[in-house]
């Protein structure tokens, strides 16, 4: 078996979150995927850029696909951390990569569209995310796709901790949306502490998202 790592760019107006970045197009909209959110609480987290946050706010309060909103922190000038609710109407992407054992590492807007980095088990898994496109009229291309040996067979750059924090997280459904397991949880299966699950958890996703991203001639910063 090969991991696959892919970059998708898809778009459509019910995919969460396109009609605000419509609405307020000085916005940049990048998923935190190592926030510790409460399975139970439907709470996704996002690192919003904006030169004009009562714009971006405004946005949300028409965006359909957007119940209920949260600045949960102003990380410096012109960026913050927020939380939000998707609505029913909402197109969510990422439980189709994780009916397929895969796993949406990144995803940030470009424009009113997404690109998405995802890794997944197969190259043919990738086949339900364009099913779930066409079933549903959204656009949807293949930008790039690597592939490499398995992630349960080599370090792909992870350090053993790191790939034991990341197969566990995938296996006890951290990765999922909503999360069927929370960073506390997965830590107290490793038997470490929340930030070191988180850093651990952090620093492998940089490592494939670098895997995947970077040529063997570049060096990342």
């Amino acid at each position: 078996m090969t991991d696959v790592k892919a970059i998708v760019w898809a778009k459509h107006p019910d995919i969460v979150l396109s009609q605000t970045v419509a609405h307020d197009r000085s916005s940049k909209v990048k998923s935190v995927s190592e926030a510790g959110t409460d399975p139970t609480s439907g709470k996704f987290f996002y690192h919003i850029e904006s030169a004009d946050f009562s714009q971006f706010e405004e946005g949300l309060r028409n965006d359909s696909t957007v119940g209920t909103f949260e600045r949960v922190v102003e990380t410096r000038d012109r960026e913050a951390i927020y939380s939000f609710e998707y609505t029913d109407e909402a197109k969510v992407l990422s439980p189709v990569i994780s009916a397929a054992n895969g796993v949406i590492l990144d995803m940030v807007n470009e424009g009113s569209a997404w690109i998405l980095t995802v890794w997944i088990p197969e190259r043919t898994d990738l086949v339900q995310l364009w099913d779930y496109a066409q079933q549903n009229g959204i656009d949807i291309e293949l930008l790039r796709v690597n592939e490499y040996a398995s992630l349960g067979n080599t370090d792909a750059g992870l350090t053993d901790s790191q790939r034991d924090a990341l197969l566990l997280a995938l296996e006890t459904g951290y990765f999922e949306e909503p999360r069927d397991a929370t960073l506390s949880e997965v830590a107290a299966e490793l038997d470490i502490s929340q930030p070191a699950a988180s850093g651990l958890l952090r620093r492998g996703i940089k490592r494939l998202i670098l895997s995947s991203l970077v040529d063997d001639s570049e060096t990342p910063d």
